[in-house]
């Protein structure tokens, strides 16, 4: 996908964006989606505002958050 994305772009613009939340999800509506772009990026939007501003990561970026989400490294924040 060939476009102008960079932080702050709206997640509507995104053309052919297909996004996607978690499986542990829950009802409530308060839950972070991601999008691949293209090869080396990936968008995450806020799924109470899908209309709003996308962040834009590189893959490694994203790869990385994953990873230590996986591990706990950020259980103190919640």
């Amino acid at each position: 996908m060939q476009q102008k994305a960079h932080n702050g772009v709206p997640a509507s613009r995104l053309e052919g964006a297909v996004w996607r939340k978690s499986q542990r999800s829950n009802s409530q509506g308060q839950c972070v989606e991601l999008a691949r772009l293209d090869d080396r990026t990936v968008a995450v939007r806020n799924s109470r505002d899908p209309e709003g501003a996308a962040l834009i990561f590189d893959v490694d970026g994203i790869r990385e958050l994953i990873r230590g989400l996986s591990q706990g490294r950020f259980d103190d924040l919640v």
